[in-house]
């Protein structure tokens, strides 16, 4: 699957349609993990600046995930026996990943931005291996999602988990480490030879020296030890001083403004509006550069960047509909959001099953770069893997309950579900609520009608001249929107939100 041409010529300009169906689902499809047809039915129609404040107020003020027992804990918490340990940190691990899923399941923006984030700040459990760094590690996301970008790259940097990851709890005054150095201006907040140079990474490296107190028990915080940290002077970006961690942060950050702002802004609109900023016509950068500017005239605030970008024409202009490839969690989380199906704990423990089969396993980016989304989602073996875990699921929910199906149907048609005896009208509201951009031609519909039409022909025209079906009636409803579902699950357009 190629990526598609941005070809977005909408600008940051506010807005001011009230949003019709497709547009207030594009909404929820991006902002969050999508929503039910009850949750777009009451968006239609509304302002799209006063719903995206309502939801941006929303994701600033839901707390951080609860702190759990094991949230301090070090090794002399767990048990001596090296299997009862093991066995006890999967589980901690397990509930842990089980509660992070739910909430971003229910907390829209806040957590679809704290699971951005994180494959921005990437670390990898497997690597630092302790849960009570994990859930420090998560909280500083979640925290931060919508907060002071410096504020978030301040302590993103001195969680234990980023410390242990990228090797700076090993950065000695001695012996520096230019590991966390270089994939700060690198990864976090530059780009890759973006307004640094190798000297400003090693100069920067023993401005960093000193965190690297690890306790004597084993998964304990790293704390700082002066003794450990390089008192000499350092030139960083042409500034010279005795520079420790602070100094490194306010320099950057007052030296490289600009660089900073178009590196996160174009990060923000690639994730949420295009994977192509770097369009030929130069669309994009026009509001790369708009976003950047109110990034930096609100001294790096994250929130107004969002808020403008969620509340232009650009964003809802129909060449930003259906353009990016989902990812794993994507795929499943949209289903279970626009369906409304039964969901328990099982239910989401198994997407975080599909969704490592799928490669992005919970708390594991692929590396320090994380996922690349858009196309390294799409292979032979993925979207084989893609269309039976959707099938699979889609079984589960119809054996457990059928009428879920026919609910859905009903949900997204209203009166004509109740009442229509055309199987082609409902088929089709079905489709296009489903798929963001909906099928790709009218002979792709027909297959579609065709599948949903199933095995019940005859009811549409019983008796003789007289249809006698309708979704909600008929004793085939259920199957019959189970099957379409199927059939759909395996559309390219079913990759795309």
């Amino acid at each position: 699957m190629e990526y598609f041409i941005n070809c977005n010529t909408g600008s940051l300009a506010p807005y001011n349609t009230p949003l019709d169906r497709s547009k207030a689902a594009h909404l929820y499809r991006r902002l969050g993990f999508s929503a039910s047809a009850a949750t777009i039915d009451q968006a239609e129609g509304q302002n799209a600046g006063t719903l995206v404040d309502n939801l941006i107020n929303q994701a600033i003020n839901q707390a951080p995930i609860a702190a759990p027992t094991w949230a301090n804990w070090n090794n002399s918490n767990y048990p001596e026996d090296d299997q009862q340990r093991d066995a006890m940190v999967r589980q901690q691990k397990g509930e842990f990943s089980l509660a992070y899923a739910n909430q971003m399941l229910d907390n829209n923006l806040r957590d679809r931005l704290s699971f951005f984030w994180s494959n921005h700040f990437v670390t990898q459990l497997e690597v630092y291996n302790c849960n009570s760094f994990l859930y420090h590690y998560i909280d500083c996301l979640q925290r931060n999602s919508l907060g002071n970008f410096k504020t978030f790259v301040s302590e993103i940097g001195l969680t234990s988990a980023m410390l242990y990851y990228l090797d700076g709890v090993y950065n000695n005054g001695n012996n520096p480490n230019e590991n966390y150095a270089r994939e700060l201006y690198e990864l976090f907040t530059l780009g890759e030879g973006i307004g640094y140079t190798e000297e400003d990474i090693i100069e920067t490296a023993k401005a960093l020296t000193g965190y690297v107190e690890r306790g004597e028990l084993g998964c304990e915080q790293v704390t700082f030890r002066a003794d450990r940290h390089d008192e000499g002077p350092k030139t960083i970006f042409g500034q010279t001083g005795n520079w420790g961690y602070d100094d490194v942060i306010d320099i950057l950050f007052e030296q490289r403004p600009n660089e900073i702002a178009d590196f996160i802004c174009r990060k923000l609109y690639e994730f949420f509006v295009h994977p192509d900023s770097k369009d030929a016509a130069g669309n994009a950068q026009t509001i790369i550069d708009g976003m950047a500017a109110t990034f930096l005239s609100n001294n790096f605030e994250i929130a107004p960047v969002l808020s403008q970008l969620f509340k232009s024409q650009h964003f809802y202009d129909d060449e930003a509909i259906g353009v990016i490839i989902k990812s794993p969690y994507d795929l499943y989380f949209n289903l279970l959001k626009e369906s409304s199906f039964n969901r328990t704990d099982t239910t989401v423990e198994t997407v975080i099953n599909y969704s490592g089969l799928l490669s992005q396993v919970m708390f594991n980016p692929f590396d320090v770069n994380g996922w690349q989304r858009d196309r390294t989602w799409i292979n032979t073996n993925f979207m084989i893997g893609r269309w039976l875990t959707i099938e699979s699921m889609l079984e589960e929910f119809f054996d457990e309950d059928p009428e879920q199906f026919r609910n859905l149907g009903l949900s997204l048609t209203g009166m004509d579900g109740m009442t229509s005896n055309n199987p082609d009208i409902i088929a089709r509201a079905i489709i296009d609520f489903i798929l963001p951009k909906g099928l790709l031609n009218e002979s792709e519909y027909d297959k579609a009608y065709t599948v949903f039409r199933s095995d019940v022909q005859e009811q549409y025209y019983e008796g003789g001249s007289t249809p006698t079906w309708t979704l909600q009636t008929s004793m085939e409803g259920p199957s019959q929107v189970y099957l379409l579902l199927q059939y759909l699950g395996r559309q390219p357009e079913f990759q795309l939100k």
